[in-house]
């Protein structure tokens, strides 16, 4: 994937404004080569790039060398992120007006470094940034990022600083293992990064000058644009641009380019009516637009009833709508995340999904509803404060319920892919009207990826609304994506905040669950004297249920926590516990209880028992699933090489790298990665060793998995000593002792003392 040219490519064709089949044409390849060039499957000819930058008014010269890159160099890993970010929102191919601020604008980006656009909701700030953003990005090859600040957006509350900049920080590639907590360090590391970048950024709906002050940028040459409804006059050094509404004219030709042509009559009267307002022109002219036999006289008599005021406008709208439309228009001013699809927008309305459709393309006809991307669907802050006045509005806890239940329905269908061995009592109360086709293992990923954002904020505000089923639900099936990319620390953070809701359900076995999971969750963040409690609690209330299944499966998890402290023999005698309870059909769980007393014996140097024990079972784990499978290979290749076969060893890790690139499993490639290395520097390649190791590691710090971390830095340090470099042994045993007291991971501080004593 020649991920950094294909971003280039996506960015000369959202400048170009034209559709994929036009640009084709103009450039003379086909559609379907220019989706190939695009997605980073295929690098383009250099003629075609050249043409494309000739379609797009930009000079092909700064793209040469990134072109030769790509040409040249191999495609990155599944592991690699891509150096440049373009995070922009879709551009407005027709941008009508604000010449001189345009002008501007584009003039400060070559003389300051931070221009503040103000002016009142629905005056244009964002498009006009954005705009300004698409039309510079060859001018700032660092990166082109976006952040809305959701400084004024009705029932969101803002991003803060600290927040921000934790995105910010991740979208210029910084893992999370490097982000420290505090705002004040991560200012100086924001301030840091940019200084060595020419980058763009856009800080959108700021609520005033405290809430950017620590996004500003300190010396480089890059380049921030903030919009707000308040002027920055606090900021020093930061240019300002004030918007009030359009000129006459330019209202004008927005009017007629919205309206799709000129009309009978008195266009002045119209604008008056919208108070030349960008928002409420888009908005009145799409009516006309959709209604050939209005004349601009028919606009102004639907104008007339009340006040001279901008909300007329979009009351006006509201009254052409049939009470189907204004239902889901006033139901989408609760989403809350940033978008949605028909499917959620169906589940959220209670409808069939076609309805949802044809009202979501109504809305987005009327300019209502904007569809930034095609099938995603989001409001504007004004349309969005209109929308949750409206009555649909008013009772907001069955609309959020029904969203809710679709993203666990997703959820529960992705769930069918993945072997989860311990039994989630999880409840739909309402199924959605339809769900998108989840049923392959790469649609169903891709799904969950592309939605968790919006999940993550439903399960919030289920859990603020006291909606209790999808909040417990939702909190439990996170471990899904939370195991597959990292991210322990926020599925521990979600199930506390759940907890209150799983006990007010009153099932013990939801409650077991949620108790389980939690254990586990403390367990992996090194936590463990706090894990311990919890998984015994779930315990009990498993046994009350006579749930042998789930017991078994919690002392499988206690028996890890014995291993980490060092404790083998007790973990042994967990697993023998647990082996005697697994009924004979549970085959995944005998699998992984089978492959937890295999590590067991690893640990305790039995090396022959571990294989025998995992033997047994991995022809039934390879007709489970492919991580069971690879839970198998782990066990198996450890037992190998303390028998002294390395090869053996570094050939079933490498089928582990295999199986978890496949599956999209990047915490698990991690730990395949570090047993390759481990493999190569038993038979004297300490080399190749020491660079597997550092891919391993890179993986961990990108998840922000500190217990995971250390684990690999330890023996990432051995094999450097294998190559002489002591240097770099000390740094790794070093961070391993930081990391550790950092967040309490007790268990691996000796080993790391040891490996520093024995540099001393």
């Amino acid at each position: 994937m020649h991920e950094e040219l294909a971003g280039w490519l996506r960015q000369l064709r959202d400048l170009t404004g034209r559709s994929l089949r036009e640009l084709a044409r103009d450039v003379h390849v086909s559609s379907s080569s220019l989706s190939r060039y695009f997605s980073g499957q295929a690098v383009p000819p250099w003629p075609t790039v050249v043409a494309l930058c000739k379609a797009a008014g930009r000079d092909p010269r700064p793209l040469r060398e990134v072109w030769e890159r790509a040409k040249d160099g191999p495609q990155t890993s599944t592991a690699a992120t891509p150096s440049v970010r373009n995070d922009l929102p879709h551009d407005i191919t027709a941008f009508t007006g604000r010449r001189v601020e345009l002008d501007a604008l584009l003039g400060a980006a070559r003389t300051t470094s931070v221009v503040a656009i103000d002016g009142m909701g629905g005056v244009g700030k964002s498009a006009l940034a954005v705009h300004a953003a698409h039309l510079l990005t060859a001018d700032f090859p660092g990166g082109q990022l976006y952040l809305d600040l959701h400084g004024f957006t009705p029932g969101r509350e803002r991003v803060e600083p600290s927040e921000a900049l934790r995105v910010l920080l991740a979208a210029l590639g910084l893992p999370p293992g490097r982000i420290p907590d505090a705002v004040t360090e991560r200012a100086a590391l924001w301030r840091s990064e940019l200084a060595t970048r020419r980058a763009i950024v856009l800080l959108d709906n700021a609520a005033d000058a405290e809430h950017v002050r620590d996004l500003l940028p300190g010396a480089g040459q890059s380049f921030v644009v903030i919009t707000s409804r308040r002027r920055m006059v606090e900021l020093d050094g930061v240019q300002p641009i004030s918007l009030d509404v359009l000129p006459t004219q330019e209202a004008a030709e927005l009017f007629v380019e919205s309206a799709g042509g000129a009309r009978p009559g008195d266009v002045g009267e119209v604008l008056r009516r919208c108070g030349n307002l960008p928002l409420a022109i888009r908005v009145a002219a799409a009516r006309l637009r959709h209604r050939p036999a209005w004349t601009l006289d028919t606009l102004v008599d639907r104008l007339r009833e009340g006040e001279l005021a901008v909300s007329d406008v979009f009351e006006m709208s509201l009254r052409q709508l049939d009470p189907a439309q204004r239902r889901m228009f006033g139901l989408l001013g609760l989403v809350p995340g940033e978008d949605i699809d028909a499917y959620g927008a169906a589940a959220l309305a209670g409808i069939p999904l076609a309805n949802a459709r044809s009202l979501l393309e109504d809305l987005v006809d009327v300019h209502l509803v904007q569809e930034p991307a095609a099938g995603r669907f989001r409001m504007h802050d004004l349309l969005r404060q209109a929308a949750r006045a409206d009555d649909a509005a008013a009772a907001p806890v069955p609309a959020i319920a029904r969203l809710g239940d679709y993203y666990l329905s997703g959820m529960l269908a992705v769930k069918e892919l993945v072997e989860i061995v311990i039994p989630l009592p999880v409840t739909v109360s309402q199924p959605p009207p339809a769900l998108p086709d989840l049923s392959g293992y790469d649609t169903a990923v891709t799904w969950m990826d592309t939605e968790w954002a919006n999940l993550t904020a439903t399960f919030s505000l289920a859990v603020e609304l006291r909606i209790d089923g999808p909040a417990v639900g939702l909190g439990q099936l996170a471990l899904i994506a939370h195991a597959r990319r990292g991210g322990m620390a926020q599925l521990r953070r979600g199930l506390e905040v759940s907890m209150p809701a799983a006990e007010r359900l009153g099932e013990r076995r939801v409650l077991a669950s949620h108790r389980y999971l939690l254990g586990a969750a403390l367990m992996r963040v090194g936590r463990i004297e706090e894990a311990v409690p919890e998984l015994e609690a779930a315990r009990v209330l498993m046994a009350a249920e006579g749930d042998v299944v789930s017991e078994a499966i919690t002392l499988l998890q206690l028996a890890e926590i014995r291993v980490y402290a060092g404790d083998a023999e007790g973990a042994v005698e967990l697993l023998r516990q647990a082996t005697v309870l697994v009924p004979p059909g549970e085959a995944a769980v005998r699998v992984r209880v089978c492959t937890g007393l295999g590590q067991a014996l690893v640990q305790l140097g039995k090396y022959g028992e571990a294989r025998e024990a995992v033997s047994e079972v991995i022809e039934i784990a390879r007709g489970l699933d492919r991580q069971t499978e690879r839970m198998c290979l782990e066990v198996l290749g450890r037992a190998a090489l303390g028998l002294g076969d390395a090869r053996t060893a570094l050939d079933l890790a490498e089928q582990s790298v295999a199986l978890n690139r496949a599956t999209r499993h990047p915490i698990f490639e991690a730990a395949s990665l570090t047993d390759t290395a481990i493999a190569l520097r038993h038979l004297g390649r300490a080399e190749e060793a020491v660079a597997r190791h550092a891919e391993a590691v890179r993986i961990l710090e990108r998840a922000g998995e500190p217990h995971r971390v250390v684990r690999s830095l330890l023996p990432y340090a051995e094999a450097c000593l294998a190559t002489g470099d002591r240097d770099a042994a000390a740094r790794h045993f070093q961070a391993v002792l930081e990391i550790a007291t950092a967040h309490g991971l007790d268990y691996v501080v000796p080993a790391a003392r040891a490996g520093l004593a024995r540099l001393s």
